[in-house]
């Protein structure tokens, strides 16, 4: 009996060439959720915002913590997303409705004030 051993040549980069299929959009993951969880439970004062589904994305959930710290992740959908926050105790409302808080907006802008800074400094 021989041991018969085939050779693939991978290239380097191939995983970064490969493109999904236009029009196809990724569902969410037990990581999303698991980044949700994590997330809200690291921080205080969460609201969840659910954003609809559209031709380019899937259902999405923003959480903002008091301080306007936010992130984002794709849900199954808006049921799955008052489920979520049914489950946390987390305030859930449409952001296609109320909009997002003032703080959100505040704390994006301090942080793109603060990277500037930081990338000027160093010249």
């Amino acid at each position: 009996m021989t041991d018969s051993k085939e050779v693939v040549q991978v290239g380097i980069f191939d995983k970064l060439r490969r493109r999904p299929k236009a029009g196809v959009t990724r569902t969410a993951t037990s990581k999303d959720t698991d980044h949700l969880v994590a997330w809200a439970q690291s921080r205080r004062g969460v609201e969840a915002y659910v954003e609809p589904r559209t031709n380019v994305t899937h259902t999405t959930v923003v959480l903002i913590a008091s301080d306007g710290e936010w992130t984002r992740r794709r849900i199954d959908d808006e049921d799955a997303a008052r489920s979520f926050g049914k489950k946390h105790s987390i305030p859930v409302y449409d952001a296609g409705i109320v909009g997002y808080p003032q703080r959100m907006r505040d704390y994006t802008r301090r942080k793109a004030e603060e990277d500037k800074r930081r990338g000027s400094s160093g010249s």
